[in-house]
């Protein structure tokens, strides 16, 4: 949504790839009337081949992704599918358009900080050796890897970013940045009393959305291809958020609102991440500009003038 909103800013024809309908393709649609939307799913391939004929892109940016890390250990199958395999056969088909029209198409692929899990190294950078620790990550690896294969093979123009985690009141309410936002406004509003996370102790680096769509965008723009790490090179931990959170709502300590739930602990955690953006910075011109306070804060007053949401467990 944050990309297409930039390109049309920046005088593009968009379209898009949705599947199915939804609230979040309503509000896509209300947000970008100008979107030419295509419904279907990145895994048709004859789909593709006839939006990809009919579109005639110059860019093609791939977002498309089973998302949640949590539930990816249920869905490994999927996960393996959509973020991977299907990047290879999009791909495919770029070449193929690349050698059938001779236009060459520049495309971008959504890396992830996840692909690191266990680093060596920190801050992480371009060549920090992947460890992932879900099959989200494994997945993420693997497309990341067929992208940069497909550059230095047939002479494509891809990018990949890996985005550390990215964060404004458009996150889906399952992920945890969000449940906690959406939590403190209803426990601010008298709604809820209790909010039940997992592991409070992990650690990442949190930066702004539109920070990081304006990155995808420059890559494609530079003279050369090549893969980016897009984070702020701070990190914070759960706890942080949570105090900033509860923060914004007069509340300092905020542990009695709060729960540990064993359920939501994952098989692998992640424990703490934090990139270097030196790269993006000196190629790019790229810089993050809101600080991790003031995202939480945007979030939390988003979610106090929204009302009730989902993903709230009320009681105990």
């Amino acid at each position: 949504m944050l990309l297409a909103e930039l390109l049309v800013e920046q005088g593009y024809t968009v379209w898009g790839l949705v599947r199915g309908s939804s609230a979040r393709t309503e509000l896509l649609q209300q947000r970008v009337p100008s979107l030419h939307l295509v419904h279907g799913d990145l895994r048709e391939r004859e789909l593709i081949d006839r939006a990809l004929t009919e579109a005639a892109p110059d860019e093609v940016y791939n977002l498309a992704a089973f998302s949640s890390v949590g539930r990816s250990w249920e869905h490994a199958h999927e996960v393996m599918d959509i973020n991977a395999l299907a990047v290879v056969s999009l791909l495919d088909q770029l070449r193929a358009m690349q050698e059938r029209t001779g236009r060459a198409v520049r495309f971008y692929q959504a890396s992830s900080s996840e692909m690191f899990g266990t680093p060596a190294m920190s801050p992480q950078t371009e060549e920090t050796a992947f460890h992932p620790r879900s099959p989200y990550g494994v997945a993420k690896s693997a497309a990341h890897l067929l992208t940069m294969n497909y550059r230095e093979s047939y002479d494509l123009f891809a990018c990949s970013g890996i985005l550390y985690n990215h964060e404004s009141p458009l996150r889906e309410p399952h992920f945890v940045t969000r449940k906690i936002t959406t939590g403190v406004a209803a426990i601010a509003s008298g709604r809820a009393d209790r909010l039940q996370l997992g592991n409070l102790e992990v650690s990442r680096d949190w930066g702004w959305a539109p920070d990081y769509v304006r990155a995808m965008w420059l890559m494609l723009q530079h003279d050369e291809p090549g893969d980016y790490v897009i984070a702020t090179g701070r990190s914070h931990t759960l706890r942080d958020f949570l105090s900033a959170a509860f923060a914004c709502v007069g509340i300092d300590d905020w542990s009695r609102y709060v729960g540990s739930d064993q359920g939501l602990l994952r098989p692998a955690e992640v424990v703490g991440l934090v990139g270097d953006p030196s790269k993006a910075s000196k190629i790019l011109g790229w810089e993050s500009t809101v600080p991790f306070e003031e995202i939480v804060a945007r979030m939390v007053r988003h979610d106090m003038q929204s009302g009730p949401s989902e993903g709230v467990r009320h009681g105990t």
